[in-house]
């Protein structure tokens, strides 16, 4: 699987932004997808995730409430609805795809087998 991040920016506090991650190489509904993001001098953190069967969703707690996760299977593509952005939300976000792995994992990063190149959010105060 080869994914594509996009639609990172420069943004204001409180503001929005939607990242999009296409998928192409194998059949993407049969993975999990999730958004991770790296700020500067910190560890990769887990984000969201959206499972392959039910479209159930699942988001770390800094995010819950001004994140969303969604899928479209007909078009490849995973997105990440950022809304009321802080500047702690600063970061390198990445999209990772897996297939097969258990439910307790989903916010392990080491369970994904595939990576996007990564998409640059910054939020201004």
């Amino acid at each position: 699987v080869q994914l594509q991040a996009s639609g990172g920016g420069l943004v204001q506090a409180g503001g929005s932004l939607r990242l999009s991650c296409a998928a192409s190489g194998r059949t993407f509904s049969n993975y999990d997808m999730a958004w991770f993001r790296q700020a500067p001098g910190k560890e990769r953190e887990f984000v969201a995730a959206i499972r392959w069967i039910g479209g159930y969703t699942y988001f770390a707690d800094s995010v819950k409430g001004r994140f969303t996760i969604s899928r479209s299977n007909a078009e490849n593509t995973v997105y990440l609805q950022m809304n009321s952005l802080k500047p702690e939300d600063t970061a390198v976000y990445y999209c990772a795809a897996r297939q097969g792995g258990i439910l307790t994992t989903i916010r392990d990063g080491s369970t994904y087998d595939y990576w996007g190149q990564g998409t640059q959010v910054t939020v201004s105060s």
